[in-house]
C-alpha cells in the first residue's frame, strides 16, 4: 500500500480563487492525466516534508503555508517520532490499479510555475469555476484518484460559501 500526499494549491487573482493543475506523465502509464500535485511519502519521511517536496519537484512552486498546520504537534522520544495534523481530507482507494491511502493539504505556494517537472507537464493555474466545468464536462482526462479529491474540495468550497451566504 502507497502512502500519498497531495496539494491543492491555492491562490486568489482579482477576486478570483485558482488552483494548480497538472499533466502526470509516467513512463509506460499512457496517457496522461489531469491531476493535482503530490506524490508518495519515504520511508519516515512526514507528511508536510513530503508534500513540500513533491510540490516542489512537480511544480518548481514553494509552498509557503499550509492549512492544518496550526494543529501540527510532533512527539519525540528516544526511540520514535510522530507528526498529528488536521489535513484537509483523506482518501483511501477502494479498488482500482493502486492500492493506496493519502491525504489532501489546502496550500498556498509562491514562484513560477516550471514547463516540465519531475514526471510532470503542463502545470497551470485555473479558476475553481473552470475546474468544475472540466470535472463535469470530461472527469475521465483527470487521474482516477483526484477526481474524488476535486469533487470533495468543490463540495467544501460551496458549503462553505452557502454557509456563509446564510449568515
Amino acid at each position: 500500500m502507497y502512502v500519498n500526499a497531495r496539494a491543492i494549491i491555492e491562490r486568489e487573482v482579482d477576486g478570483v480563487r485558482q488552483v494548480v493543475i497538472q499533466v502526470r506523465r509516467k513512463p509506460g502509464a499512457g496517457e496522461g492525466r489531469l491531476e493535482l500535485p503530490g506524490g508518495r511519502v519515504e520511508e519516515f519521511e512526514s507528511l508536510v516534508s513530503a508534500l513540500t517536496r513533491e510540490v516542489r519537484e512537480e511544480t518548481g512552486l514553494e509552498v509557503t503555508r499550509i492549512e492544518g498546520m496550526e494543529t501540527r504537534l510532533e512527539t519525540g522520544s528516544p526511540d520514535a517520532n510522530v507528526e498529528c495534523l488536521a489535513p484537509f481530507a483523506a482518501y483511501q482507494t477502494l479498488r482500482g490499479p493502486v492500492d493506496s491511502i493519502g491525504v489532501y493539504f489546502r496550500c498556498q505556494a509562491a514562484g513560477q510555475l516550471l514547463e516540465t517537472g519531475d514526471e510532470t507537464e503542463g502545470m497551470q493555474w485555473v479558476s475553481v469555476r473552470q475546474l468544475a466545468e472540466r470535472l463535469q464536462a470530461s472527469p475521465e482526462t483527470f487521474s482516477w484518484v483526484d477526481r474524488a479529491g476535486l469533487q470533495f474540495y468543490l463540495r467544501s468550497i460551496k458549503t462553505r460559501t452557502t454557509e456563509k451566504a446564510g449568515q
